[in-house]
């Protein structure tokens, strides 16, 4: 999707300046694209609008997944969670050129909708679309490129709408939902865990779905619209306009976070036990520990603070990355010990015993490749805890 943004800039569309009038055998859309396999953000799909007027020989998407990279301090308003994506307007054509590209389907659905209501949502994505409307807070889960066809219908047609689905029957949270696409990804899914706090853990409603155009695709199947007091489906078309293809064949790959991470572990369990076999603290272990540790609890705690994303709230990563070590750290490349480590070390095991409980009550779920890390981090701590106290 990167080089389609690219292009969309490169080659905006531009429209009448008045009022264009469909014709009666005008159709809105709901376009869904398969996930892609290369980069992370395209592994969740696509979906925006579909205006298809044959008569008028108009053929457009309204995309509102775009977003432009020549934004002043682009990355840091990314990370800030204060980018602005927009609406972008383009020939049916090029968009669908992209994703043949890329080798993904894409399937329409075509809403039953009177010659009135498809200009209605004509008119109010025409409007959307205008320089002082188009820009707006992308949010991921809450707000984004496939929740907001839902929510332009929902503010178009009003109550004409009658939203059933049977979602909520699978009990899933925000984590879980986005888990079923991160199988291909897997530091791209510690990542995602590691970022993300205890919000997104919980139970998510029927809409809440809507944030995936998988989901937005099965809901439109589901949704029914009123019409002189009858209710009838919305989708009276479903059309597959590139056809699946084979996925390529992933390589396996042995250098994943678990299998690092366990290393990882094995190596701090090893010079553990050589410490304790000599009785004595490698210094140089104990800093990399802290200071590493710590460092990741100050970005899981800037994430949740001093960010607009309201998926980073509520992180309690924070206890076993746990900020205050990145001053410790220096104090324990000195060799001199000092009366409160030892209650120190008490305090970073209880914790990590935090962790697990907020686990196993499922406040959090965390991610499989952290267990690893717990048992490094438990082995140390219990160790040097045992040091100090004896020494």
């Amino acid at each position: 999707m990167k080089r389609l943004y690219i292009l969309l800039l490169l080659i905006p569309f531009i429209g009448k300046a008045q009022t264009i009038q469909l014709s009666q055998q005008a159709e809105i859309s709901i376009i869904t694209c398969g996930p892609g396999h290369v980069d992370l953000y395209s592994t969740f799909g696509h979906s925006a609008f579909r205006v298809h007027d044959i008569t008028s020989d108009i053929d457009r998407v309204y995309n509102y997944g775009t977003f432009n990279f020549k934004t002043p301090n682009f990355y840091l308003n990314f990370v800030r969670g204060k980018l602005l994506y927009d609406l972008g307007v383009y020939n049916f054509d090029l968009f669908l050129r992209s994703y043949h590209r890329e080798n993904r389907w894409v399937k329409g659905q075509t809403l039953d909708l009177n010659p009135e209501e498809v200009q209605q949502v004509f008119n109010f994505l025409e409007n959307n679309a205008k320089p002082e409307n188009r820009f707006y807070k992308y949010d991921f889960f809450f707000d984004n490129c496939s929740t907001r066809l839902y929510d332009v219908l929902d503010n178009v047609l009003g109550d004409k709408l009658v939203f059933e689905n049977n979602y909520d029957k699978e009990n899933y949270s925000h984590r879980d939902l986005i888990q079923k696409y991160l199988g291909n990804y897997p530091w791209g899914d510690f990542g995602i865990d590691l970022a993300l706090g205890s919000v997104i853990d919980k139970k998510a409603n029927p809409k809440d779905y809507l944030f995936l155009p998988d989901y937005v695709f099965d809901a439109f199947t589901k949704i029914r619209i009123k019409e002189n007091g009858l209710e009838k489906p919305i989708v009276k078309r479903t059309d597959e306009i590139l056809l699946k293809q084979d996925n390529p064949k992933i390589k396996k790959n042995l250098f994943v976070p678990i299998n690092v991470f366990s290393i990882i572990a094995l190596f701090i369990i090893y010079l553990t036990y050589q410490d304790f076999r000599g009785d004595k603290r490698n210094r140089i272990l104990d800093f990399l520990i802290f200071i590493i540790t710590g460092i990741l609890g100050l970005v899981i705690l800037l994430l949740w603070f001093a960010t607009d994303h309201a998926a980073t709230a509520n992180n309690y990563n924070i206890f076993w990355a746990f900020v205050p070590n990145i001053i410790i750290a220096f104090s324990f490349l000195k060799s001199k010990n000092k009366k409160w480590m030892k209650n120190y070390m008490l305090a970073l095991l209880i914790a990590l015993d935090i962790v697990i409980l907020l686990w196993i009550f499922k406040i959090q779920i965390f991610s499989i490749a952290l267990v690893p890390i717990l048992i490094g981090l438990y082995t140390r701590y219990i160790y040097l805890w045992i040091y100090f106290k004896r020494n």
